[in-house]
């Protein structure tokens, strides 16, 4: 679904600006425009945190929040706005990112908490979110896209008739998904940088974990890394820049011995998901599995594809049609046909009652009608364990029938999930082991029985090279069950 939408900002209306002005940036001390003030900016944060919470869904694990959370107030209560009522949250994500929106909210993936091999490397990395919120980067970077872009409109699909049924990105995933340019980049580095080490770490750390991410980027072309990380300066200049601040600032602080915490931290990530979780419904041989829920279905071949917590969605390469299938609300098959109706504004074509799979269903036909054409829905309503799911196919009408076999292959298919490995399927996770003696990290990879085709993976999560040499005692990651 990714591929299907382009998301702009809403442009505002020309009375907004009657309340821009100059604000002092509370990190530079210099005037600048902003059209936002700092009562404004926390009511977005706090407006836009349910909203990214519901799109990711949180990470659960107590000590891991309990130590994020720790060290976010620590850091927070040394930064240049430490008025702000901050909050620190663990996503269930597994791409390696952070990012921050306006008001003191941060948010970090299991995927980079993964990825980190110390206190140190996640200490610079939280400096530099919050260095985002401090330096009001968020605000900043609206002021200048709202310039650019008054009057448009705010989501843009390929099939502009298909628009009312895709959910635009909500403000918060918008400021979530928000790039900042390098000298906004470089900014938050330096007070990462900063708060870091005034909080007690090794700064230098940081720019390791800058590598990682490089490393990552190459070996998966850019997929595991999100791709507004292209605006951020290359790794090679951070490193350099880096390194060479973290010795200002440990100079200035008279630090003889900047805390790193490896060991510690490692025993922290102990058994974190690594990856996709099966548990949250996975895609195999282009068919969608759910073990919690216990139900299956087709996807259709080459689609694109695409599961949050709220809804699977799928469409094809062109753009030009829609499926989807989400939890629907109703105590029957026809009071959540009707509210469908209701929702998107269909006129019923035809409606019928039958069985899938074994399973109560209601298949209905409807069109919407727009000033630029007519779009048509098929809709399947399946009730099936204490729930009703709604499987919606969507195309311009005359499109429609080229997909409907698409759809109803899909619709069809569902049904209750009975495969004991299916059922059974368990997420991967980090595994933290000790090296019984003085060997490289590939030979204690092929120790652990790592199979050979994900060492570079191993190497990569391990912030290390292959031939690197480990004493006797070291902590690596490996992964398992």
């Amino acid at each position: 679904m990714k591929k299907l939408l382009t998301f702009l900002l809403t442009g505002f209306v020309i009375s907004t600006l009657l309340f821009s002005g100059c604000a002092r940036n509370p990190v530079t001390g210099k005037r600048q425009l902003v059209f936002m003030s700092e009562a404004q900016e926390i009511a977005m944060g706090r407006e836009s945190d349910p909203q990214i919470v519901a799109f990711f869904g949180l990470y659960e694990d107590p000590q891991l929040q309990k130590f994020i959370t720790e060290k976010g107030l620590e850091m927070a209560a040394i930064s240049h706005r430490p008025h702000l009522d901050y909050e620190f949250k663990i996503v269930d994500s597994p791409v390696i990112n952070a990012f921050a929106v306006p008001g003191g909210y941060v948010y970090f993936t299991r995927g980079i908490m993964a990825h980190f091999n110390n206190e140190a490397e996640f200490a610079g990395v939280l400096g530099h979110e919050i260095g985002h919120i401090t330096a009001r980067h968020s605000v900043i970077q609206q002021r200048n896209q709202i310039l650019g872009q008054l009057g448009m409109i705010a989501g843009v699909i390929l099939v502009p008739e298909l628009g009312q049924f895709v959910e635009p990105l909500s403000q918060g995933m918008q400021l979530a998904l928000l790039s900042f340019g390098r000298d906004a980049e470089r900014q938050s580095d330096k007070l990462g940088v900063e708060y870091s080490s005034r909080i007690g770490y090794d700064a230098t750390e940081m720019a390791g974990f800058f590598r990682t991410l490089e490393r990552q980027q190459a070996k998966s072309g850019g997929g595991d890394i999100p791709d507004f990380l292209s605006t951020h300066p290359s790794p090679s200049e951070r490193n350099v820049t880096v390194a060479r601040m973290a010795g200002e600032w440990q100079e200035k602080l008279k630090m003889t011995n900047a805390e790193v915490s490896r060991n510690s931290y490692l025993q922290k990530i102990d058994g974190i998901v690594l990856g996709e979780d099966p548990n949250q419904g996975f895609l195999e041989n282009d068919v969608f599995y759910h073990p919690v829920l216990k139900f299956s279905f087709q996807v259709p071949k080459d689609w694109s594809f695409q599961n949050t917590p709220q809804q699977v969605q799928m469409a094809p390469k062109s753009g030009d049609a829609l499926m989807m299938l989400s939890l629907a609300s109703g105590n029957s098959l026809q009071e959540a046909t009707n509210k469908i109706l209701e929702q998107y504004k269909l006129e019923k074509v035809e409606s019928k009652e039958e069985r899938i799979n074994g399973l109560p269903a209601m298949i209905t036909v409807a069109d919407q009608k727009q000033e630029q054409g007519t779009v048509r829905v098929i809709s399947t309503m399946i009730q099936f364990d204490g729930n009703i799911y709604n499987t919606m196919g969507i195309a311009e009408i005359s499109k429609f029938p080229n997909y409907l076999p698409e759809f109803q292959r899909s619709m069809r298919d569902f049904r209750e999930l009975k495969d004991a490995d299916k059922l059974n399927r368990k997420p991967e996770v980090v595994r933290i082991k000790t090296t019984p003696r003085d060997m490289t990290l590939q030979e204690a990879l092929q120790h652990f029985s790592i199979p050979q085709n994900r060492f570079e993976e191993l190497a990569i999560l391990n912030g290390m090279d292959l031939d690197d040499q480990l004493e006797q005692g070291k902590l690596i990651k490996v992964v398992g069950k």
